[in-house]
């Protein structure tokens, strides 16, 4: 056995102790507890994006049937009041994703208090990680599950938005545009 050999294996076993040093005590891993997480993971996003996907097509459809209508009417106001008025109801959409992830992580019984609950999905939702992890050992791999459906879901709202904010940009340049000819 050479020097390399030998350092490489000091090494390994310091991250292996470093790693080992990390876990709370009892920490023992699993991979039943693993694959449920996933199993529950999976659905949740599945029904994620099925409710963001029908609510924001929807939203977003109407949006454009709305302000189709009122730039053909020349209302520019009106464009200008259903750009945030559906920007509201987006709003409104991501916070229920929220409230199913919390209602998910809750009547799993994976946290005793729905408060706390909504807070770490809202948490994990954003990826903002204000909320330390406080899921049970055996469900922490829930946290990036969490964190991937509002990653998909923002940016599917973001192509959303960038559609919503050229109509709304038309409108305010048809307006000025016929308010300094008059």
């Amino acid at each position: 056995m050479g020097l390399y050999a030998i350092i490489n294996a000091v090494g390994k076993f310091h991250v292996y102790l470093r790693i080992l040093t990390m876990l709370e005590p009892g920490f023992q891993f699993s991979f039943f507890a693993l694959a449920y997480d996933i199993l529950v993971g999976v659905g949740g996003v599945i029904l994620i994006l099925l409710f963001h996907g029908i609510l924001i097509n929807h939203v977003s459809i109407r949006f454009e049937n709305m302000t189709a209508n009122n730039l053909e009417k020349k209302e520019y106001h009106w464009v200008f009041l259903h750009f945030y008025i559906t920007f509201a109801f987006i709003a409104l959409i991501h916070f229920s994703e929220v409230l199913i992830w919390g209602l998910i992580i809750y009547q799993l019984d994976l946290l005793n208090n729905a408060n706390d609950a909504i807070l770490f999905a809202g948490s994990c939702y954003t990826t903002l990680g204000l909320v330390p992890d406080i899921l049970p050992n055996g469900s922490k791999s829930l946290a990036f599950i969490i964190a991937f459906s509002g990653l998909f879901s923002l940016a599917w709202t973001t192509s959303i938005m960038i559609g919503m904010t050229e109509t709304y940009r038309k409108a305010w340049k048809i307006k000025r545009i016929e308010n300094t000819s008059l």
